[in-house]
């Protein structure tokens, strides 16, 4: 895992900030934790209104909550939505009532098994009420009438998300994708848009290749909305990856697109493996982040997904447990770095054509081996020479001559650049 470094701190430190907001798919926690990311980076912000019809859905209506808890006969709040979001069921419609306890057991969830952990739980579409807890607390409560208050709003409105553009030299882009509707989880998903924010601000500082789109989206609804306003130029995507559980303890998970050989696939599989790090590289499957909407059949697109633990694949997964204590600096300094390895080949990975194809050609009298001489990598570049030479048929790209030579990516990309400088290959 990488050291700890400023950015990872500072990850750290943009998790801290959006950590208490009360996000859900609509509503103006959403909207707060965009203004954040908007201090790191310029962001086109998109309001859809209520009654949209988005592909097969419909933009519901958005929800807002200002307080809500249950007290006991003293008037002492024994779950109180101000210590934390995550006491609500999201998207509960507004109640404010007095019940005995075993009218308002069916509205209250826990977790036995961890009894003292606070679930995450939301009924987007069915209209309904409840309360997370710990089932320590549950225990706890004696018999008797409760004052229960919900104070939300569920009106028509607006489904908020934003986008940001680095700019690259051609408009072919990369699609990078982070949800941003779950409230007080710091892995899933806070760890992944702070990630996401310090990787748009890295490659803004390389004139990147490609055109990189960053959507900073509700999960499903928001891809979904995204997807439908763009069907006309979402052609451009050429490549794709869905940041989520960026910043827990586990090793590296790579999800591959639905083609499973997608030009992102073979990148983060060479990545990961020529770094050497712990990881795990999984197929795809229609379930998951929002890689399931852009690999639907209809779009196709080469998107994978990136995350440490995989989905629900920990046990603090969607609990209170997913606290800031639960990412680190040096995870996300790790994601971090992964993406940037990756989109680094993905930039620099092209297809040639060899002009001298007829045996090989004469590569000291035109100073390619020169300039080579001081390296102490100078056999390994030679070598990558007559690679790039040998497969430069149009056919081949750069990865796959890395992938069959067993040589580095970046000494490979060195010496196409070599022998493109000197005329003997062409784009």
């Amino acid at each position: 895992m990488a050291p700890v470094t400023r950015a990872g701190e500072e990850m750290h430190a943009l998790v801290e900030r959006m950590y208490p907001l009360c996000r859900s798919i609509t509503g103006d926690g959403v909207r707060a934790t965009l203004d954040i990311v908007g201090e790191y980076l310029p962001l086109r912000v998109h309001e859809v209104p209520t009654g949209t019809q988005v592909l097969d859905w419909t933009v519901p209506q958005e929800w807002n909550i200002r307080d809500a808890y249950i007290a006991d006969g003293s008037g002492r709040r024994v779950v109180d939505f101000a210590e934390s979001s995550l006491h609500v069921l999201g998207y509960s419609v507004p109640v404010s009532a007095t019940m005995p306890l075993s009218e308002l057991r069916p509205h209250l969830h826990t977790l036995p098994d961890h009894p003292s952990w606070v679930p995450y739980r939301t009924s987007y579409y069915k209209p309904e009420w409840g309360f997370c807890l710990a089932q320590e607390t549950l225990d706890a409560l004696p018999d008797g009438e409760y004052e229960v208050c919900v104070d939300s709003t569920l009106a028509d409105g607006h489904l908020t998300y934003a986008e940001h553009v680095v700019p690259g030299q051609v408009p072919d882009e990369v699609l990078v994708s982070c949800h941003v509707c779950h409230p007080s989880l710091a892995n899933d998903n806070l760890a992944g848009i702070a990630v996401a924010v310090f990787l748009a601000r890295a490659l803004a500082e390389q004139q990147p290749y490609y055109t990189y789109r960053f959507v900073f989206a509700p999960g499903t609804i928001g891809a979904i909305t995204w997807l439908a306003r763009n069907r006309e130029r979402v052609e451009r995507v050429k490549h794709g990856l869905v940041l989520a559980c960026a910043g827990d303890p586990g090793p590296l998970t790579y999800k591959q697109s639905r083609h499973g050989d997608a030009e992102i696939d073979r990148v983060l599989r060479h990545v990961l493996t020529a770094s050497e790090r712990p990881h795990r590289v999984a197929g795809f499957t229609p379930y998951g982040y929002d890689e399931r909407q852009y690999c639907s059949p209809g779009f196709d697109l080469g998107v994978g997904s990136l995350t440490r633990t995989p989905y629900a694949g920990y046990p603090e997964y969607h609990t209170s447990a997913d606290n800031l204590d639960f990412v680190s600096p040096e995870a996300m300094a790790d994601t971090l770095a992964v993406c940037r390895e990756a989109f680094a080949v993905l930039d620099r990975n092209r297809r040639y054509v060899n002009q001298s194809p007829y045996g090989e050609p004469q590569l000291g009298r035109r100073g390619l081996y020169d300039p080579l001489g001081g390296r102490s990598d100078a056999k390994q570049a030679q070598l990558a020479m007559l690679w790039v030479l040998n497969l430069s048929d149009g056919a081949h790209s750069l990865l796959d001559v890395a992938d069959r030579s067993g040589l580095p990516f970046d000494t490979v990309a060195d010496a196409a650049g070599a022998l493109h400088g000197a005329g003997l290959i062409k784009a």
